[in-house]
């Protein structure tokens, strides 16, 4: 069977799985991601050997750390991959929620109801966790998911597959509900790309590259969830203490992931407090520093930022920092460099917070938090299959009511259009 062929008798299959799993009840859907929690638990050992696969030739091609975390399942994502399923299973049911009726002068009833998407096509790289993750959401919503991981996690994403796909069917679902594309064929891509008659939504979730590729050749509507240049904002009546904190965390926590902190912004009357401080502690772990003008003027070791670094996701170890005149200047910082992704300030001042949360343009916006927090897992979701960046028709993390839609419905006795 050559790649054309896979792909579409894997869209056909998702097709029929998204029929029967939209007829599922809740119940149902919830033994299943029971049994798949259960099932990771009990084969961790040979999930675990399958990545050290993967791991093994991440480490001989030579790649950063911080995509060998990404790419690591160590006992605590095992762990945390288990837990989230079952979490979402204890959420509540979004498909068949009725969220607003209406009467007409004439007496037809009016309401709209949530039913799934369909079938989502889930091209993403590096993390097999998110498999899992997407796997879960798309099942409670009543979603068939057609995932294609990269061939970097490409051991460790079949073995998640087998897992899921033995949980969905001891819980008498199709198993084709979740499927994983079993070859590094770029091919693969092309195709799915393609299957809009199928394919009802696109979620691709990795590089640059990657997502304008899809943009760019897609016949499917596309949910793109694109880079994290993300801020913190260290206000001038921000407490020191809690400052340093949080824009440390926000960095250094877990550098390699889309929600850390690219770029810090002090306002100037506090720079000369706050900065020795923060670019003490950041030097401490390791962080390589690169600063605006007016930082570097402070700190001339410094590495001076170029035009490029303020749009830079790093992914790494390494922080833009920017002296700013006030929260205009701020604002008008991440406006233009920002990715919409996730924004925070650090303030004790209530209007100046207010005033960041309604106008910073982004999907989370944090106050006296660490941008850490963007994640569907932290906010309550039980999981994310991304963060979506656009506004049509989700923004933020993509938790089960992201992965619905409305339709109207009418009851009547007898009314006739005049």
């Amino acid at each position: 069977m050559n790649v054309a062929e896979l792909i579409t008798n894997m869209a056909s299959g998702a097709r029929q799985a998204a029929r029967g799993l939209a007829r599922a009840g809740s119940e149902q859907k919830n033994r299943a991601l029971l049994f798949i929690a259960d099932g990771i638990e009990k084969r961790a050992p040979e999930i675990q050997a399958e990545n050290r696969k993967d791991v093994e030739v991440a480490r001989e091609q030579g790649m950063k750390p911080a995509f060998i975390d990404r790419l690591m399942l160590s006992d605590r994502i095992i762990h945390e991959m288990a837990q989230g399923l079952r979490e979402v299973a204890g959420l509540p049911d979004p498909v068949g929620e009725v969220t607003r009726m209406w009467t007409r002068p004439n007496g037809l009833q009016v309401g709209r109801m949530r039913i799934p998407l369909g079938v989502i096509g889930f091209v993403y790289e590096s993390r097999p966790n998110v498999t899992v993750d997407a796997a879960a959401l798309c099942l409670k919503s009543g979603n068939a998911v057609i995932m294609k991981g990269g061939s970097e996690a490409h051991h460790s994403n079949m073995m998640l597959a087998r897992v899921i796909q033995q949980g969905i069917r001891s819980a008498r679902l199709p198993e084709e509900a979740v499927q994983v594309v079993p070859t590094n064929d770029r091919q693969a891509v092309i195709e799915l790309i393609h299957k809009d008659r199928e394919v009802d939504l696109l979620i691709p979730r990795g590089s640059e590259e990657l997502i304008r590729y899809i943009l760019d050749h897609s016949r499917i509507p596309v949910l793109r969830h694109e880079k994290g240049v993300c801020h913190v904002f260290v206000d001038a009546s921000a407490d020191m203490d809690m400052a340093v904190s949080v824009s440390y965390n926000a960095k250094v926590q877990r550098p390699g992931v889309c929600n850390a902190m690219e770029t810090l912004l002090v306002d100037a009357r506090i720079a000369d407090v706050f900065l020795p401080v923060m670019v003490s502690r950041f030097q401490e772990a390791g962080v390589l520093l690169k600063g605006c003008p007016k930082t570097v003027a402070r700190f001339p070791e410094m590495q001076k930022a170029e035009e490029d670094d303020w749009f830079t996701e790093y992914e790494d170890l390494i922080l833009s920092i920017r002296v700013v005149e006030g929260i205009e200047e701020a604002m008008d910082h991440i406006a233009d460099y920002g990715s919409r992704h996730t924004e925070a300030i650090i303030t004790d001042h209530y209007d100046r917070a207010l005033r960041f949360v309604r106008e910073v343009d982004s999907s989370l916006v944090l106050v006296n938090a660490s941008t850490r927090f963007n994640d569907g897992f932290q906010l309550g979701l039980g999981a994310e299959i991304g963060i979506s960046t656009v506004k049509l028709h989700a923004f933020g993390p993509m938790g089960l009511e992201e992965l619905t839609t409305t339709k109207f419905f009418a009851f009547g006795n007898g009314q006739v259009r005049t």
